[in-house]
């Protein structure tokens, strides 16, 4: 049978994004660290593609905040120095209290329920301890809640921001094992958001954003001295020793995306 080729155009066109997207979520994970090199030619083998959708995949994560292009050595997991990390979650706290303010005005009951959806997920997560779900709902929650607002130029910086934080917020709870302060503190926020407090929703928010920071900053500290978080796949490090640095016998055929 003839393949569509209407349908294998866009998915050629969509490889770079799918490999940005693998590689993300693999760096939020964890299995590449801070300073780790990403090779395009052993990812490329790792995926079985060119190095053109890698390059432009790189390009991506660069735009993100997640890779930098150095000298002699290309692609680099890009390290956050702690003082930066502080002032994205102050810029969280100055961006996000603004959307909650704007949002709460024109929240409906149908906004609020499909908050309600997306934190049932997130904490169905943290239960489970699905680790590669916590950033991306823990966000969709949030957003959820500031999407009413209007603001779509504030919300895509916020986005962008959390995007930058979200792997250090997922090892903050790896070294914590917690994820009940979490929970309490989204629940809270919801009634104060359904009963349209305005004044204490935005103060509440304010508050978690900046704990949140606070228990990260010590995690990140503590990380770095050497006391990093055990990952709870075992594949995380045989994956990441395959793309850092490439390998005859990789094992991740699983990783491969096809084009056809």
């Amino acid at each position: 049978m003839t393949p569509d080729r209407s349908t294998l155009a866009i998915h050629r066109h969509s490889l770079p994004d799918a490999i940005a997207e693998s590689l993300r979520e693999r760096i939020l994970k964890g299995e590449f660290k801070e300073g780790d090199q990403l090779v395009q030619d052993a990812i490329a083998k790792e995926y079985e593609v060119s190095r053109m959708p890698v390059r432009e995949a790189l390009r991506q994560l660069e735009a993100s905040g997640l890779v930098v292009f150095k000298m002699h050595k290309g692609a680099v997991v890009k390290s956050i120095p702690v003082e930066q990390i502080a002032e994205l979650f102050d810029l969280r706290v100055m961006l996000e209290s603004d959307l909650l303010t704007h949002a709460i005005r024109k929240m409906t009951k149908s906004d609020l329920a499909a908050a309600g959806v997306i934190l049932e997920q997130l904490e169905q997560a943290y239960h489970k301890g699905d680790i590669s779900k916590w950033g991306t709902l823990n966000w969709a929650f949030h957003r959820a809640l500031y999407a009413p607002s209007g603001r779509v130029q504030t919300l895509a910086i916020a986005e962008t921001i959390n995007m930058q934080t979200d792997r250090y917020i997922r090892l903050e709870l790896l070294l914590t094992r917690s994820s009940a302060g979490a929970e309490v503190e989204h629940r809270e926020l919801m009634a104060l958001c359904a009963r349209a407090d305005a004044k204490g929703a935005v103060t509440y928010l304010k508050r978690h954003i900046s704990e949140t920071g606070r228990h990260l900053l010590e995690a990140i500290a503590s990380s770095r001295d050497g006391e990093r978080p055990e990952s709870p796949d075992s594949r995380f490090q045989a994956g990441r020793k395959a793309a850092v640095k490439p390998s005859a016998q990789n094992g991740l055929g699983d990783r491969r995306l096809r084009r056809g």
